[in-house]
């Protein structure tokens, strides 16, 4: 089963998830603060961080920026509140999905089981396509820009392979989220925002005037026509 790294400063919070997740299986590693859980993830290597936004000294947005810019492990962030903005800046700073609080050890297991199902995400036997800078290799799953690889996160690289499978097909927001997040996950479509956010950042020459994933207003996104 998946080892967790649980980052949460409430103690009955992080002892009620560390005793349900490994009843669950799981071999959970917790810590209270940001900086702990930074220590730790260079010798336990687990394969998906749980990370409470609200933190004493280095704060949750700040762990999940540092985790992200240093690889691609899966992160689920804890929110207080089904706050717009809470989410929104988690959302942006790399986390992969949410749970508000109080959060129910069975919704968060489930959220798990998504995010590690989406980095062990299988391609189409299409090998590599080339559009305009950017190569998608599906076999290998490798995405180079200017021939260097760029270094994307699952839910990003899932997202670009949903979206590169048809270009200039027009896809909802509520398709990508059945399609990448989970199949039949009726969850929010914050999620493809700030994930489309994110891989643009990455991808485009100027990510506010996209040649690649291009918003169709009222509808959704496409990836091109260049």
């Amino acid at each position: 089963m998946p080892r967790v790294l649980l980052i949460e400063d409430d103690e009955a919070v992080r002892e009620g998830l560390s005793l349900a997740l490994t009843y669950q299986g799981h071999t959970v590693d917790a810590v209270r603060t940001g900086e702990e859980g930074l220590e730790l993830l260079m010798s336990v290597a687990p394969d998906v961080v749980v990370l409470d936004l609200m933190l004493p000294g280095v704060d949750g947005f700040e762990v999940c920026r540092r985790i992200r810019a240093s690889g691609d492990l899966p992160i689920i962030m804890l929110t207080a509140r089904n706050d717009d903005i809470d989410v929104v800046a988690g959302l942006e700073a790399g986390a992969d999905d949410y749970v508000a609080k109080p959060a129910q050890a069975r919704v968060l297991e489930a959220r798990i089981r998504a995010v590690l199902r989406r980095s062990s995400v299988t391609a189409p036997e299409v090998v590599a396509e080339r559009y305009g800078d950017l190569t998608i290799d599906r076999e290998g799953l490798v995405v180079t820009r200017l021939g260097r690889p760029v270094s994307l996160a699952p839910t990003e690289l899932r997202l670009l392979l949903e979206l590169s499978s048809s270009p200039g097909r027009v896809m909802s927001r509520q398709q990508l989220l059945e399609s990448v997040w989970d199949q039949g996950y009726l969850g929010d479509s914050r999620l493809v925002d700030a994930c489309v956010q994110r891989l643009r950042s990455k991808i485009e020459d100027d990510p506010a005037a996209p040649l690649y994933v291009q918003t169709v207003r009222g509808f959704g996104y496409r990836f091109g026509p260049l």
